[in-house]
């Protein structure tokens, strides 16, 4: 007995041998990959085609292959894709340091519009996906689909590919069309996965206008209260660094609280059943705004690098893993029967997501375009064309909803599914590649960048960088707010403002208006409370104090 006992212990822990060396080379390999990927993007840096996510993308797709051929077609994964390695450790880093590296004023600016577009467009672009693949998949045979999955091909390819438009988009050459583009994106991912939850919980055998306002109702509190979370938490941790200054003892526990209060937002952001989307980039912005510089000088090197390596290893990590697994064997030998069907439904989906795009982007560009007076805001046909291209990629996001609606653990037994699953994979492959690559070269030909900058934003220098460093307040509004910010070159006459009155002001420039407003409210109550620029605290032995007495030494 004894010798059964010890031979089948034996036996099991030979194989959980086995399984942990397998795991420990499939890391291996993986984390080699990364390093492969990084040194190529580097080389393929200045190419005016290539990116990280492209690239990564492409190695995955060949190293896919190759294990395919190496395990005789059973394979062809290091990793299986899984949404909950997607959602809990890849995103939530890549979004705070978008949100932590953002240009605020840019963002806040055209809030509104990305709103609009985020939220509006999104449900426009879902109604026409679903529409469109009920009238028309029912016609081909691919397997029984029932209204909730129509209804969830909606929310899946309705989601854009935020992560990718980082990559493709230059904050610094493009800030309109980035903040415009990846904000949409934020809210769009927000929006799509509250509608994707909303089909689930749902009882669509019933549909009426009650369905309609519980959801608008849940969406709003959603974002609502997400927001709230988010910017509740910069400032929580904006107030204890500021109250505690832990850069007096340790500039580690500075940044170490920094790093786990980012991710404690997202996380309780799911554990509410919030969107942890929103609410981790909000509270990117709002530690950028005060708990970045409450911190001492080597924490805010330290953190600003810390964010953005994170954020450019979880990015490459993810297109990594979404190339290797877009061959895997066992979805694709449900459709290699009919690969006709399989291609034609791609074709479908990615007609749907053109066709959805542009219903919601020329249209809200017009009326967003009607209210606004200054022609240097007004979003151009050119401009109007690369916010439309630049979100027709679909990413992990597209790839992870699909994967929980039409897989049971990463596993499908049915046609219908499994050909839902391929053509994800299709879409998010040629959406990434094709739209990816074009991007950057459309840029240049409808918005080539000027080769002298001037001093006023105008419609030819819209892509500047210089152009959107300029004051929010334009002409004779309230030049003060921002002349911080030295970006004026005629700095050496006085000039006499002409304050206009409240209303005016609201009535002429709304958005102008709420942001001297609200930097009055901000440098009166919320700096004093929560610290930021201009209001480091100043404590014996800090650092603070050690370059004060230097400047009084040297004087």
């Amino acid at each position: 007995m004894w010798s059964q006992l010890s031979s089948l212990l034996s036996g099991k822990m030979d194989a959980l041998t086995t399984s942990d060396h397998a795991s420990v080379v499939s890391m291996n390999l993986f984390v080699a990959l990364l390093c492969g990927c990084i040194v190529i993007g580097h080389l393929l840096e200045e190419n005016r085609w290539m990116n990280e996510s492209i690239t990564a993308l492409l190695i995955g797709l060949a190293t896919g292959v190759v294990i395919l051929l190496i395990s005789g077609g059973k394979s062809s994964h290091l990793l299986v894709f899984s949404e909950d390695l997607f959602f809990i450790y890849l995103l939530p880093p890549i979004i705070f340091n978008a949100g932590f590296q953002v240009k605020k004023k840019q963002f806040f600016r055209n809030f509104i519009t990305i709103v609009l577009f985020g939220a509006v467009g999104t449900l426009v672009s879902f109604t026409i996906i679903s529409l469109g693949a009920l009238s028309i998949f029912k016609k081909l045979d691919i397997g029984t689909l029932e209204l909730a999955d129509y209804l969830a091909i909606g929310a899946i390819f309705a989601a854009t590919d935020s992560v990718c438009t980082l990559q493709v988009l230059n904050q610094d050459e493009t800030p309109l069309l980035y903040s415009l583009v990846f904000g949409e994106g934020v809210v769009n991912d927000a929006t799509s996965v509250v509608l994707f939850n909303a089909i689930q919980s749902f009882d669509l055998t019933r549909i009426d206008h009650r369905i309609a306002l519980q959801f608008m109702g849940n969406f709003l509190y959603l974002f609502i209260a997400s927001t709230i979370l988010g910017a509740f938490t910069g400032l929580l941790s904006a107030y204890i660094i500021k109250k505690l200054y832990f850069g007096r003892h340790s500039t580690d526990r500075e940044v170490a609280l920094m790093m786990l209060m980012a991710y404690l937002s997202y996380m309780l952001a799911e554990l509410f059943y919030l969107s942890g989307i929103l609410t981790v980039f909000f509270c990117g912005i709002v530690m950028s705004h005060y708990t970045w510089h409450n911190v001492t000088e080597s924490s805010r090197v330290t953190t600003k690098h810390a964010f953005a390596t994170l954020s450019f290893v979880a990015e490459v990590f993810l297109f990594l893993y979404v190339g290797m697994d877009a061959l895997d064997i066992e979805k694709w030998r449900f459709v290699s029967d009919s690969p006709g069907i399989s291609v034609a439904v791609s074709s479908i989906l990615l007609g749907l997501v053109m066709v959805g795009r542009a219903a919601f982007v020329f249209p809200l560009s017009w009326l967003m375009n009607f209210a606004k007076k200054s022609q240097s805001e007004k979003v151009t046909f050119n401009q109007q064309i690369v916010i439309w291209w630049a979100g027709l990629m679909r990413g992990a996001v597209s790839m992870a909803l699909a994967y929980n609606q039409f897989t049971r653990s990463g596993h499908t037994q049915l046609r219908g599914n499994a050909i839902m699953i391929t053509s994800t994979i299709s879409v998010v492959l040629f959406s990434t590649m094709v739209f990816g690559l074009l991007t950057k070269p459309l840029i240049m030909f409808l918005l080539p960048q000027p080769k002298h900058f001037t001093s006023c934003s105008t419609v030819s220098d819209v892509g500047s960088p210089k152009s959107y460093s300029l004051p929010l307040l334009e002409g004779n509004q309230d030049y003060e707010v921002d002349v911080g910010n030295g970006n004026h070159e005629d700095t050496t006459e006085p000039r006499t403002i002409v304050r206009p009155s409240s209303l005016r002001m609201l009535l002429n420039a709304p958005t102008h208006t709420v942001h001297h407003y609200w930097r009055k409210f901000d440098d009166s109550f919320m700096r004093p409370v929560f610290g930021g620029r201009g209001f480091v605290p100043f404590v014996p032995g800090s650092p603070t104090e050690q370059s004060t007495n230097n400047l009084v030494d040297r004087t």
